[in-house]
């Protein structure tokens, strides 16, 4: 009997992980059919299209703000009477840089309320978020991964 739930409980991590390893994979490759039921449906393809197909702001900040505060760590060792300087940039980068995705964010979202008004009847809730979610990420770590290219037209 112990030893039917051990082996019970083997079977089911090893399908809990065959599942998961499947999930992955169709966030790399769009397989619709396997993705986790969050980023399922023709809804979520079209924002996931509609965030893809556009330059956003995020995605060149945050490579930029990682730079900028790399080089604020180590100038100051080389140069020290640059601190002060150093420390009025960073801020004034860092909070424009912030200041720009909002209005980046806010851009984005009027637009997917249009387009998905216009081509399903409605917003579905959550939908927008999840196109602003996508939005800040950088592009080459978002998952499911991008299907389309800057300046194509969303699917």
């Amino acid at each position: 009997m112990v030893d039917d739930r051990k082996e019970a409980r083997r079977r089911d991590r090893e399908k809990a992980s065959q599942e998961r390893m499947e999930a992955q994979q169709a966030l790399m490759t769009g397989d619709e059919k396997k993705m986790p039921l969050q980023h399922r449906g023709r809804e979520r393809s079209f924002v996931r299209d509609v965030v893809d197909s556009r330059r956003n702001v995020a995605e060149l900040f945050f490579p930029l703000a990682l730079i900028f505060m790399l080089v604020a760590l180590v100038l100051p060792l080389i140069r020290p009477d640059l601190t002060t300087l150093l420390s009025t940039g960073m801020i004034i980068v860092l909070w424009g840089g912030i200041a720009l995705c909002v209005v980046d964010s806010i851009f984005l979202r009027k637009r997917l309320r249009h387009q998905l008004t216009e081509r399903f009847g409605g917003v579905q809730q959550g939908l927008v978020g999840y196109g602003i979610m996508r939005a800040i990420q950088i592009r080459r770590f978002r998952l499911p991964r991008a299907q389309i290219k800057h300046g194509e037209s969303p699917r």
